[in-house]
């Protein structure tokens, strides 16, 4: 297998670096080349210590960074492209969520202690494939495999419920393995445990896969969503947002679907707080909460839009068409941010003092009074015509 990022001239530089057996690579860059998908990122593994693994980068003329060095893992930068290089590990022991490693120069070690079986796809700078656990045929198959006992497996490191579901959105196809499901459910508990940063990075790359509806069905029917949601999910409402998204060219949205399969506010706050998520993630999913009727006059939608802005106008009408199940009318209202600029109330305040309006409560009564008039003549009223109706 010879994929195009095989051949980059920064990819052959890095592979110059080091001798022949020295070097291979691993993880996402080979499973997504094997499936004729994009691959934007590409990691190595070596048996080299990561001392070595720097010298031999400087030597070479390559930047060398010890981003993860206690970890056994260096970032060579080479014409802005960026390889990870992680030395060969296995596992000591493990408390659910972090590991201790000790290094080994066994390839099939290191396999053996990645989560699932096409994550453990090792590719040689000769294009040759080096599969221990069967990876190549679940990859293809779609079939998302733990590498031996699911629960032993997800004991180490309880976020691996997470990815379960997260690579079963990206890469699954079939009904989903019987026995990880089980014991994810089993262990559902243990999420508690991890960091919102991390349940909120996984959940976020869940729901921006093309159709998340068949991850999330399970976690709903085996009760692993209150642990990460804090309450109950509808995944079926993502069937009337993912063809608004089609309709006006726009990526998965992930926020507008977690909207739209969540309960209420009170829910929504709950994510925001427990996934840590920004300020104005906060506030976007809570605006999302808020359904705009499918029968809102266009004055109304267009009123909304200018107050709000677009994103928020675009996911409040994502997450409407979901709770309402009214997908035609939202289908209309869609585009009216591509069809309607919404234009600039025209009075500021410096026009009012130089009409010796002061400045306070009265001014700021005036000012939206003036709005409104605007507003309702379909904002047509100039400048002047405004200002003729001040005092």
């Amino acid at each position: 297998m010879k994929p195009d990022w095989l051949r980059w001239p920064e990819t052959r530089a890095l592979v110059e670096a080091f001798s022949p057996g020295q070097l291979r690579f691993v993880g996402g860059g080979v499973r997504d080349a094997l499936l004729g998908r994009e691959v934007k990122d590409v990691d190595a593994a070596t048996p080299l210590l990561p001392e070595a693994v720097m010298a031999l980068l400087r030597e070479a003329g390559i930047k060398a960074v010890p981003t993860g060095i206690a970890h056994g893992t260096i970032t060579a930068v080479i014409d802005g492209k960026s390889f990870e290089i992680t030395t060969l590990r296995h596992d000591v022991s493990t408390d659910g969520r972090h590991a201790r490693v000790e290094y080994t120069d066994d390839w099939q070690q290191d396999a053996a202690r990645r989560d699932f079986t096409m994550n453990a796809l090792y590719l040689s700078p000769e294009g040759e494939l080096f599969d221990y656990f069967s990876g190549e045929n679940d990859a293809k198959a779609g079939y998302v495999r733990f590498i031996g006992e699911a629960a032993a497996r997800i004991k180490e490191d309880y976020l691996r419920i997470l990815r379960f579901f997260r690579f079963y959105a990206w890469y699954g196809r079939g009904a989903p393995d019987a026995g990880a499901l089980a014991a994810c459910a089993d262990l559902a508990g243990h999420i508690e445990s991890l960091s919102g940063e991390r349940v909120q990075q996984e959940m976020m790359k869940l729901l921006t896969a093309e159709n998340p509806i068949p991850a999330l069905a399970p976690m709903r029917k085996h009760g692993i969503a209150p642990y990460v949601f804090g309450g109950g999910i509808d995944e079926t409402a993502l069937a009337q947002v993912k063809p608004l998204e089609a309709a006006i060219k726009s990526p998965p949205l992930p926020l507008a679907r977690l909207s739209a399969i969540i309960a209420d506010a009170k829910q929504a706050a709950w994510i925001g707080q427990r996934w840590r998520l920004s300020n104005d993630d906060r506030a976007l999913l809570k605006e999302s909460m808020r359904v705009i009727p499918a029968d809102t006059p266009l004055a109304e939608q267009k009123k909304i839009l200018r107050e709000t802005g677009t994103e928020v106008f675009v996911h409040r009408v994502m997450a409407s068409a979901a709770r309402t199940g009214e997908a035609s009318p939202c289908r209309a209202m869609i585009h009216l941010p591509q069809n309607w600029q919404p234009p600039e109330f025209p009075v500021g305040g410096d026009d009012l003092i130089a009409r010796g309006v002061a400045p306070g409560k009265q001014m700021g009564e005036l000012l939206r009074r003036l709005e409104k008039e605007w507003e309702a003549s379909g904002y047509r009223l100039t400048k002047e015509q405004l200002l003729a109706k001040a005092p």
